[in-house]
């Protein structure tokens, strides 16, 4: 297990939060550069000292600031895994696995090797360098290395930023498959919705060196509670909205805009609707557009708009609706926006339904 209860400190940023990961179980840091992610994994691996609390990995305590305990990186026993890999360039793809193996006998280190090997569908290429490998190879020798050396915890600090969704996938499946065979606690820090999802059994939010939510990726990250938790997680569309009607029979409200009248949105009932007011996401790809407003539809929001912007979302493109002073952003592939005849200007109906729409609150 993975516990941690600690502040850090330097110039006017402070990290305070605590951290708890069971084996075999891996937790998300999620959140902006300059939120706390790295530092975190930083101070669990021993390279820097927090300026108050305790680090334990296992059974061991590795760090107590009252108790003046300071177990330095070396003997930690953790596995520590950046988007550098940190290759050694002139060993082999089976040395750079092996490095640090020296307590191992060389008939059970052999033996290892060649499981992890196997493991992460290295085998054959044993005795290329780095340089002959692709990027998804690499980073599988270096999760090999990683793992070697049979460490209490991995901690991950977006070691897949640099490659290719369908590589991404792949490695993140890597990933899970290590949690089953290996049992150890994990801590991924990534900024990718995907990511956390695919990988995280818990999530938690950090922003500003403090945690904004926690619990699982896709409660957290499906329909985040707070406001700025929605914004950090990437929710295009978030509307500050006045409440002008709730049914209790049917679990919905009708809103509209903050000094608008029109067009109403249909939502589910959620806190807020006692103050009058309230704050509503919706995802970009909850939103269909169509030409006309389509009859007899369960969609209970069918708004009119015009075309604003069109913009490149790979992998296809986010068209900005202004529906009388609200700017929906609607995501759509390259055929729809051929087919369809989008252009700036273009007059259409965004469609979408109830649930779609989440509350968030207006403040933390």
């Amino acid at each position: 297990m993975i516990a941690a209860e600690m502040t850090y400190r330097i110039e006017d940023f402070e990290l305070d939060l605590s951290i708890n990961v069971n084996p075999g179980e891996s937790l998300v840091l999620f959140g902006p550069s300059g939120a706390g992610k790295s530092t975190i994994l930083r101070a669990i691996a021993g390279l820097i000292e927090p300026s108050s609390g305790f680090i334990q990995i296992g059974e061991s305590i590795v760090f107590d600031k009252d108790q003046k305990i300071w177990v330095p990186p070396y003997k930690r026993k953790v596995g520590y895994l950046t988007q550098q890999y940190h290759l050694f360039p002139h060993l082999s793809v089976s040395k750079n696995i092996a490095y640090g193996l020296s307590s191992h006998s060389k008939d059970s280190s052999a033996a290892l090797i060649s499981d992890l090997l196997e493991k992460f569908q290295l085998s054959g290429l044993e005795n290329r360098y780095p340089w002959e490998i692709s990027g998804g190879q690499q980073q599988r020798v270096a999760l090999a290395r990683a793992l070697a050396s049979s460490p209490r915890a991995l901690l991950l600090d977006e070691p897949f930023a640099s490659l290719d969704s369908e590589l991404r996938r792949a490695i993140l499946n890597e990933i899970r498959r290590i949690l089953t065979f290996s049992k150890i606690p994990i801590i991924v820090v990534t900024h990718e919705r995907e990511e956390a999802v695919a990988i995280g059994d818990e999530i938690q939010v950090i922003d500003s060196g403090h945690t904004l939510a926690k619990g699982e990726p896709i409660k957290v990250l499906g329909h985040p509670g707070q406001e700025r938790v929605a914004s950090l997680i990437g929710v295009e569309n978030l509307i500050p909205m006045n409440i002008v009607d709730t049914s209790t029979a049917e679990g919905t409200m009708t809103c509209v805009p903050r000094n608008m009248d029109s067009p109403q949105i249909e939502v589910p009932l959620g806190v807020g609707h006692e103050s009058g007011y309230t704050t509503i996401g919706i995802r970009a790809s909850d939103i269909i557009l169509a030409h006309y407003k389509i009859e007899n539809s369960s969609a209970r929001n069918q708004i009119q708009g015009t075309v604003s912007e069109i913009n490149t979302n790979s992998p296809g493109y986010q068209i900005t609706l202004n529906c009388s002073g609200i700017l929906l952003r609607c995501n759509i592939t390259g055929t729809s926006l051929s087919e369809m005849d989008i252009k700036t200007g273009s007059s259409l109906w965004a469609i979408f339904k109830a649930s779609s729409c989440f509350i968030v609150q207006d403040h933390p």
